[in-house]
């Protein structure tokens, strides 16, 4: 990442998982704000209150089986663009 690069909120994809590789849902953020998509096909809004809900219990493993991942996806066109 070069010293120039910009980073924005909107270039981020956060996905959440079981630990045996099932989708759950992910969140992401675009002009209107942070929305979670599921694993159905359903988008709902967000607050960052929320995403930190989800997020941080993962990241401290206190939900057994969850994994968290994020990532940088503006070369895909966006978090929408599951690569």
């Amino acid at each position: 990442m070069g010293e120039s690069m910009t980073l924005r909120n909107s270039e981020y994809r956060i996905t959440f998982s079981s630990t045996s590789g099932r989708f759950y849902y992910y969140f992401a953020k675009d002009n209107t704000g942070w929305y979670q998509m599921t694993s159905a096909g359903n988008r709902h809004k967000a607050t960052a209150e929320q995403v930190l809900n989800h997020i941080l219990p993962a990241l401290a493993r206190v939900k057994p089986g969850v994994n968290v991942v994020v990532e940088y996806v503006p070369e895909l066109g966006g978090p929408d663009a599951l690569g």
